[in-house]
């Protein structure tokens, strides 16, 4: 057995450091570089991450640093290597029968004919993956060599790096039943035919010269998949057997992250034939002791991989010390999670303040703690006591800084009542809004972002750097909103939207006019694909200054005799995109946002704006992966919603957006939020969503997306009428909206207009269906 060391991270964030594989890969579907130069580029950021790795203290050749390098999607990496992609594929294969990496993007985005596969939320991240779609005629065979390529390019630049995988479990139950099977399919039943791939994998992980291999399996901790407990912890006991056993393979890391893994899991994974075991104990806590962990190396992830706080390092030691108890043959100190989740390094944050910055730990800083927690394991705690002692000062001067507590926040948040969360009545809402709005059967709109041009960053960034002042940017701004309400004119859209040209993002914008928020200048996290955000710090308590986004609606609303949109993002998804405070409840935080919101959207409605949408596509998102968890969290998740909404008149029309969110999930709570019309993402299942609103009886109006506006493609007339003729015919039309599934913010404006024509066209065609 070749030893694991005392100290390891289970991922790093791979979009690069100043976001260079974003540009590389987007420059390579633009056809401004070839796959060469492309792989090149990607070839230089692994190498520079392994060697920023070593330089903060991790081995250079004991398996410490995670291979855990993706160009779109970990998950998406796996369909490719086990020749998993569905049917429509299949003829992307190469020569040598190998998906390369134009199947690969393809899979991702689409192509033409090709549908891309279907992406939905990883976990209670905001990190998306691609769904693999799997059925009786999934053919799995080892179909790409790129991990073992990335383990044998690390051991020629002097490496010993510990490849990482999603494991078998978690990828079948994590896929949906291919078109073909139909959706009463489970994957899950497919583990016996995926194993022998597996095991294929890693004997070539092995030859290419890795002595560890990392298998990712947090589907064992979640209840939130449509497996029980039980029936998971049969499929990783099969599964560990099979591939403990296989004869030419690394040692082995089952690393089950996000949650506290579930009692049979863990009795299953600590009987395995493995090597080593990785849980977190930051959302999860120690297990009972447990029979065959005597020869296993346990991984403790007391860095937490998913926050940015510094944290409390003399209680993650205590965790330590606490897991030697278990009895497992070693104990090494790890982060709860990949680091995928976290930006990459504090210190490119020098405009943050600089007591802010000392309570912060990125991927890097967290690198450090697991250094120093590790050297406390070997050498004895008084060996890092400095350390701790450091880290226990930032906690407390935190805690006693100004605008951490707020007085009149807390008194404010204290007072509400009952009421306060409470609409009117909702056949007085429709009676009065019918009257006051004049809207069309099936109102075409979209759901808030235009296209952010190259000229609108450079607007931006030039204001920012002072080249233009603050009326030359207004102006160029509302020459913007303008040109963005002609064009929906000429589209004919029935309900408009100002396009949000001044905003950099849906969430750093309202952090930027918040109190109790930071920015970042660098702070990128990958949240699918190309595409990165920087998720503001909510490092106190929160109000509201002045009104935020009142001038821009009222502006638009100027410029056209159709409503307009103001548009808010919600308190839950503010929460759910930010680094949040995790010295209080999140329902309280939340409450602080509603509140916010609440006296913007009173702003909005006395500037004339009769139609607001206040966007949670984060709701699915944050709910919890155990089930005892859940219902307390939708309960201040919806009150913090209806608190910032429930203040609204009769006659304004609340509208949310949801996106990824999987509905039928919560679909309770989605009518609890009570807002007037909700849009969701509809179209890369082609409207699947659409049984789950009729079937639950949804009473509100509702937006099934018709354009995956994630993919590059223009969908057509006919494939648009298809999903709302579907959403016409099930559910009552009167309450039904046509809009694409998301903001268009990343798509190009050629794209936009043709896409919203078709949109246009696909409703009037629906609608003349049902005027006869």
């Amino acid at each position: 057995m070749t030893a694991f060391p005392a100290g390891t991270i289970l991922g790093y964030p791979r979009i690069g450091r100043r976001r260079e594989l974003k540009r590389a890969v987007e420059a390579h579907w633009a056809g401004k570089s070839s796959a060469d130069e492309l792989e090149s580029t990607a070839a230089e950021l692994r190498a520079a991450t392994r060697r920023r790795l070593a330089d903060l203290g991790l081995g250079r050749t004991d398996s410490s640093i995670p291979e855990s390098f993706s160009y779109y999607d970990q998950v998406l990496d796996l369909s490719v290597a086990l020749g998993a992609l569905p049917t429509r594929f299949q003829n992307l294969r190469g020569a040598d029968g190998s998906f390369g990496l134009d199947a690969l993007f393809t899979a991702a985005r689409g192509v033409g004919e090709h549908a891309p596969l279907e992406m939905t939320k990883w976990f209670d991240t905001n990190y998306h993956y691609l769904v693999p779609e799997i059925g009786p005629e999934t053919a799995f065979s080892l179909s790409s060599g790129r991990f073992a390529q990335q383990v044998a390019e690390a051991r020629a630049d002097g490496f010993t790096t510990r490849p990482v995988l999603v494991g078998p479990v978690t990828f079948l139950a994590l896929a949906k039943a291919s078109d073909e099977a139909g959706s009463d399919y489970r994957p899950l039943d497919r583990l016996e035919d995926v194993l022998p791939v597996y095991v294929e994998l890693l004997a070539s992980l092995r030859a290419a010269g890795a002595d560890w291999v990392q298998l990712d399996e947090p589907a064992l901790v979640s209840q939130s998949l449509p497996y029980a407990d039980a029936e998971l912890a049969a499929a990783a006991e099969r599964a560990y057997a099979v591939l403990g056993a296989a004869a030419d393979r690394p040692q082995i890391l089952v690393a089950a992250g996000y949650a506290q893994l579930s009692a049979q899991a863990w009795s299953v994974l600590a009987a395995a034939p493995i090597e080593a075991l990785a849980i977190d104990l930051t959302r999860g806590s120690l297990p009972a002791s447990a029979s065959g962990l005597d020869s296993k190396v346990l991984v403790a992830g007391v860095v937490d991989g998913r926050n940015i706080w510094r944290g409390d390092l003399a209680a993650a030691f205590d965790k330590l010390e606490a897991a030697r108890g278990l009895g497992a043959a070693q104990v090494s100190v790890g982060t709860s999670t990949s680091l995928q989740h976290v930006p990459h390094d504090v210190a490119d944050e020098a405009q943050l303040d600089e007591r802010l910055r000392s309570w912060l730990a990125f991927a890097d800083q967290k690198v450090e703690q697991v250094v120093v927690l590790a050297r406390g394991l070997v050498d004895g705690r008084e060996a890092i006591a400095a350390d701790l002692e450091a880290a226990t000062a930032a906690l407390a001067d935190r805690a006693a800084a100004p605008g951490v507590r707020v007085d009149a926040v807390r008194a404010r948040t204290a007072s509400l009542a009952a009421a306060d969360f409470e609409r009117g009545n909702e056949e007085e809402r429709v009676a009065e809004q019918t009257a006051a709005l004049g809207l069309p059967v099936l109102p075409t709109t979209t759901i808030g972002s235009f296209p952010q041009t190259g000229d609108i960053r450079r607007a931006r960034a030039a204001h920012a750097k002072g080249e233009i002042d603050d009326a030359a940017y207004e102006g160029f701004l509302r020459e913007e909103i303008s040109r963005v309400i002609d064009l929906q004119h000429d589209l004919d859209i029935d309900v408009l939207v100002h396009g949000e040209a001044e905003r950099n993002d849906m969430v750093q914008y309202f952090a930027e006019l918040l109190d109790g928020f930071a920015v970042t200048q660098n702070g990128w996290v990958q949240s699918y694909g190309s595409r990165a955000t920087r998720p503001s710090i909510l490092w106190g308590d929160v109000s509201r200054p002045a009104p935020m986004t009142v001038r821009w609606a009222e502006y638009a609303q100027s410029l056209s005799q159709k409503h307009v949109k103001g548009m808010l993002t919600g308190p839950v998804t503010i929460l759910a995109w930010s680094f949040v405070r995790d010295d209080q409840p999140l329902a309280e935080t939340a409450n602080q946002v509603g509140l916010a919101l609440r006296d913007e959207i009173a702003d909005l409605e006395n500037a004339g704006i009769q139609i607001i949408q206040v966007d949670e596509p984060a709701l699915r998102e944050l709910l919890p992966l155990k089930a005892d968890d859940q219902a307390a969290y939708l309960d201040w998740s919806v009150g913090s919603f209806r608190l910032a909404t429930a203040g609204a008149r009769n006659a304004t029309q609340i509208h949310t957006h949801l996106c990824y969110s999987e509905f039928s999930v919560v679909i309770d709570a989605i009518t609890a939020l009570d807002a007037d019309v909700t849009s969701i993402e509809a179209a890369r299942s082609r409207g699947d969503v659409i049984d789950d609103i009729r079937d639950s009886g949804f009473p509100h109006g509702v937006g099934p997306g018709v354009w995956d506006i994630h993919s590059p493609r223009v969908p057509s007339v006919d494939e648009q009428q298809a999903i709302l003729q579907r959403a016409v015919d099930a559910l009552p039309h009167q309450l039904v909206w046509a809009n694409p599934d998301c903001g268009l913010k990343t798509r190009g404006y050629d794209e936009t207009v043709e896409s919203l024509r078709n949109l246009v066209a696909a409703t009037k065609n629906v609608r003349a269906g049902i005027s006869a």
